[in-house]
């Protein structure tokens, strides 16, 4: 798909990585939870590599438990970072003023995040980003994650704008392919947790350096 800024109407955001720098908080839960479990601490930068699939894949990932049942781990995993999920989380430089300009130009805006839809809520409203969103789509809020493309239609829907109108905004793949998915455009930022020679694959239809240029795109 060719990029065509006069067709976007509607911007839909991945959280990790793209509005917010979350990796110390989700290191802390991660390693809280891999005590508990009598395991090793693992660094920030390899937990963040967990990250993007949501909290099932990286409480299997966490544990080194691809099959069974983890959902007590997971319930306890997802209490503890409830709790903690604003204590080092921030946002990235710029993005609460380009936000607001992007608002003031008149685009609907979403965060859909594979991140869980309450922890997701509770991290944009403790931000003050959070009046910016016609929608917040989690992990749990539909049936299916990204890269299925339900939870950017479901933004849509919640934003009265179609999918060929929207642009999904995220620094991995699993952003990419979703976009791709719900027939939106797509836009990579670099400098995010994803993995970023996986991002250069998935071929966006744009590819930024930093959050702001998208006041130049857009």
């Amino acid at each position: 798909m060719t990029f065509d800024r006069s067709a976007v109407s509607a911007l839909l955001f991945d959280l990790d990585g793209t509005l917010i720098d979350s990796a110390a908080d989700l290191a802390a839960s991660s390693n809280w939870l891999r005590e508990h479990q009598g395991m090793p601490r693992l660094p920030e930068a390899q937990v963040a590599s967990y990250v993007g699939d949501g909290a099932e894949a990286l409480v299997r990932r966490l544990l080194e438990r691809p099959e069974g049942d983890v959902e007590e781990a997971l319930d306890a995993f997802k209490r503890h970072y409830h709790e903690h999920c604003l204590d080092q989380t921030r946002l990235y430089p710029g993005v609460a003023a380009t936000l607001e300009a992007l608002q003031g130009r008149g685009y609907k805006m979403a965060v859909v995040t594979n991140k869980p839809e309450r922890i997701s809520k509770r991290i944009v409203d403790g931000l003050g980003v959070g009046r910016r969103f016609g929608s917040v789509v989690g992990g749990n809020t539909c049936k299916h994650k990204k890269p299925h493309p339900e939870p950017l239609l479901r933004a849509c829907a919640d934003l009265g704008a179609a999918a060929a109108a929207a642009a999904m905004v995220g620094d991995s793949r699993v952003d990419v392919e979703a976009g791709r998915n719900a027939g939106a455009a797509t836009i990579g930022l670099l400098g995010g947790i994803g993995d970023l020679a996986l991002l250069r694959a998935a071929a966006p239809d744009l590819l930024l350096e930093n959050f702001e240029r998208l006041l130049e795109v857009l």
